[in-house]
């Protein structure tokens, strides 16, 4: 059984992204056996059905296109993170968010799902997607989530916090239709996780509205929602402290534990990190560890620049 990993940033991360996918095609003897890079996720700023995380930016209708080409004729599809929690019916007619769906829509595109207003919306008027369950529903009923592998999505991103929880993971069906995310920098439980969500949707479709007006300004204005205090996370999350919580899925864990239940699709957390910091995480999960020092000597010319956002 091949390992499947979703990695993010199809445009923070596009220039890392497209040559490390190459490298696996190129040179498969430096990665563990039956490494894909199943999809990248993301978005195209600065789209407001984006969800998740708030992404700033902006990028031409051609550029779309062209992103998109890049990937699908590397058989990689796009998949675009539609998770904003804050949908309302005055926002499924969005300009740019239709655009981009005209642009990407084809049988291996996908998207991830959040909303049922919005997911009624897009399945009606673009059919030819496959969707994605997001972890941001954050299933934690036993019984729900059973009923969530039951339903039409291709895949299911569990919440984080079912992870490493194998006696209830063996009892799961469809074990192929399960994605685990795998690098979470969130404190197991944390109580702030789905008021943190809503509150970055806030912020996206404030950064959708505002950047005709505000322009290039708008990258660095500090958004807060109306009626909100600005949210800063009490916990000290990073990318080390992530690895000290019980969600945590190593390595090790994801090859000699994971794949051999029957799992075998893994999303690697990062669309706002730098591009040396995700270069790391895909060495840590895809690379052997003999080979590590000749990939990361290869793309680091690729990690130089911060990602925008």
């Amino acid at each position: 059984m091949n390992a499947k990993f979703h990695i993010p940033g199809i445009t923070t991360h596009c220039a890392l992204n497209i040559n490390f996918i190459d490298l696996l095609k190129t040179r498969p003897e430096l990665f563990y056996e039956g490494v894909e890079v199943a999809s990248v996720y993301g978005t195209f700023p600065p789209a407001l059905w984006n969800g998740g995380r708030a992404i700033r930016g902006g990028i031409p209708l051609e550029g779309v296109k062209n992103l998109v080409e890049a990937y699908n004729s590397r058989n990689i599809p796009v998949r675009m993170t539609f998770t904003n929690p804050m949908i309302e019916e005055r926002h499924l007619k969005d300009p740019f968010c239709n655009a981009i769906c005209q642009i990407t829509e084809n049988e291996l595109n996908e998207i991830i799902i959040f909303s049922p207003l919005l997911e009624e919306y897009l399945r009606k008027t673009y059919p030819k997607f496959t969707y994605t369950s997001s972890t941001c529903k954050q299933i934690e009923d036993a019984e729900e989530l059973k009923k969530e592998l039951e339903k039409d999505y291709r895949l299911v991103v569990l919440d984080y916090n079912w992870n490493n929880n194998f006696d209830f993971l063996e009892t799961l069906p469809h074990k192929d239709k399960c994605e685990f995310l795998l690098n979470a920098i969130c404190v197991s439980n944390c109580k702030w996780r789905k008021y943190h969500y809503q509150y970055l949707g806030k912020q996206q479709i404030i950064i959708n509205e505002i950047l005709p007006i505000a322009g290039p300004s708008a990258l660095h204005m500090d958004i807060v929602p109306q009626g909100e205090k600005p949210f800063s996370c009490p916990y000290n999350t990073s990318l080390s402290n992530g690895m000290n919580e019980k969600t945590y899925i190593s390595c090790d864990a994801v090859y000699n534990k994971y794949l051999p239940m029957g799992f075998s699709n893994f999303k690697i957390e990062g669309r706002t990190y730098t591009h040396e910091e995700m270069l790391g995480e895909y060495i840590k999960y895809m690379v052997r560890p003999e080979c590590a020092d000749e990939v990361r000597e290869i793309l680091t010319p690729f990690t130089v620049d911060k990602p925008r956002g």
